[in-house]
């Protein structure tokens, strides 16, 4: 999380612009390997189920930039940034 924060508070991190997203509400963040389909059905070889973390965002356009960084010795992090966008009239 210190890497995450030191990233997010650093003016000079150079963030790559990934478009927009909307969203009608609360979200799942699962591994990139992972298809959608497969939140919940535990992996055919064993090992339970893939791991997933609920994202409580509210419904809602966002900008979205992203930057994978070395902030702190020996401790690298892909962040992902979510920023408000005004609703669409």
């Amino acid at each position: 999380m210190a890497a995450a924060e030191t990233v997010l508070a650093d003016p000079a991190t150079a963030w790559e612009d990934c478009g927009m997203w909307e969203t009608d509400g609360p979200a799942v963040l699962m591994d990139s390997v992972t298809a959608g389909d497969e939140l919940g059905v535990a992996y055919p070889a064993g090992g339970g189920p893939p791991e997933e973390a609920p994202v409580p965002i509210p419904p809602g356009r966002r900008a979205v930039r992203a930057v994978h960084a070395s902030p702190i010795e020996h401790t690298s992090v892909g962040v992902i940034h979510l920023l408000p966008l005004p609703p669409l009239r």
